[in-house]
């Protein structure tokens, strides 16, 4: 078994390294969760819950890429600012480094990739406490995340599948597609991938038989850290899981190419998204009515909000973003028998105004 000096070496070497942001210097949002229960994972949680959130909102749960914290990625995503905006509650699991040295979660390890154990379970026990202690709708919940916590997000639709009404995955990887930190770099390159068996792992990884959660694929073609191949291979996983066999609705959305698979009964289950000359990392729009996040490491001025887009297609935003307000300059007030303003005013002489002042308080001579 590889080193953890070596691990980190590998994951460095083909881009796994995300930019670093430290808690220290986070300007987060997120408040901890302490005592959610069991904990076998080792992780932390964080949350979001807007002033004033009435009983029975949703829950959307977030799942942070490697080297990131969660308070870096809820800035970057702008989830907290729609959930102000819009009324739902956050959930961020957060990595710790005592479990991996790059705060990536372990999607590709069998102790935490598995319903009941590890990570998957911690962030379960998670969900739970939330949904109780803020007395959310346990009929609305959602999971997203970047990258490892994409790959995480395929592992939580997969083994707690009765949790979720529907996950998001971004620049992330299919389900029980590695078991070892070698196959999980082969399968970011989109080496070694079963096409044969992806399905069967979903229905094997729980006894669940009931309605299967929707799924969105996000995926950028230039994507040199994760390859694009893996995003056809979860909505391959995901439409074998749903039944479906029908071709796509194709269509764009903000000048992107977006595909929708409906099951028999009209219901949308899988949709996937290529973003045009995107590279590793969260799709967000600087403007527009759907605008939020912030750019940075990973955080991709793409043009369309993939954090806007998700949240709609799961029904807690609207389907078209309201206009926003836009502040205004306030009125200057008027005084009676005050000049007008001059449109360039002279630079001040502090010399000057300190000798008025004197003379007028009588200490040195007019």
């Amino acid at each position: 078994m590889a080193s953890i000096s070596e691990t980190i070496a590998r994951f460095q070497h083909y881009g796994c390294g995300f930019h670093s942001a430290e808690r220290s210097t986070d300007v987060s949002q997120l408040e901890p969760m302490d005592n959610f229960g069991r904990n076998p994972g080792n992780l932390r949680a964080l949350m979001h819950v807007p002033v004033g959130l009435p009983a029975g909102a949703p829950l959307v749960v977030v799942l942070h890429g490697c080297t990131q914290t969660a308070g870096a990625y809820d800035r970057g995503s702008g989830w907290s600012t729609l959930a102000d905006r819009f009324g739902f509650a956050i959930l961020y699991p957060e990595q710790q480094r005592g479990n991996n040295p790059n705060l990536c979660f372990n999607w590709f390890s069998p102790s935490d990739t598995r319903r009941g154990v590890g990570e998957a379970e911690s962030i379960r026990e998670m969900v739970v406490t939330a949904i109780e202690r803020r007395r959310l709708d346990a009929s609305r919940v959602f999971v997203t995340g970047l990258s490892a916590g994409g790959a995480m997000t395929s592992v939580m639709l997969a083994t707690y599948p009765e949790m979720f009404c529907a996950g998001a995955i971004i620049a992330g990887l299919p389900f029980g597609t590695a078991a070892s930190v070698s196959e999980a770099l082969e399968r970011m390159r989109g080496h070694g991938h079963d096409h044969e068996a992806s399905s069967d792992r979903v229905r094997a990884a729980s006894a669940h038989r009931g309605r299967w959660p929707a799924v969105s694929v996000w995926h950028g073609p230039t994507d040199m850290t994760v390859n694009a191949a893996n995003a056809a291979m979860i909505v391959e996983q995901w439409k074998g899981v749903h039944g479906v066999t029908s071709p796509p609705i194709e269509g764009q959305v903000d000048g992107q190419v977006h595909r929708e698979w409906h099951d028999e009964a009209g219901r949308l289950v899988v949709e996937d998204y290529v973003v045009a000359r995107l590279g590793h990392g969260t799709p967000i729009a600087t403007s527009g009515d759907e605008a939020c996040g912030v750019p940075g490491p990973y955080m991709l001025d793409a043009g369309i909000s993939s954090t806007y887009r998700i949240a709609a297609s799961w029904g807690v935003v609207p389907a078209t973003a309201p206009p926003r307000e836009r502040p205004t300059a306030p009125d200057r007030p008027k005084v009676a028998g005050s000049r007008p303003m001059q449109a360039a005013p002279q630079p001040l002489n502090p010399g000057q105004i300190i000798n008025d002042a004197l003379r007028a308080a009588g200490l040195i001579k007019p």
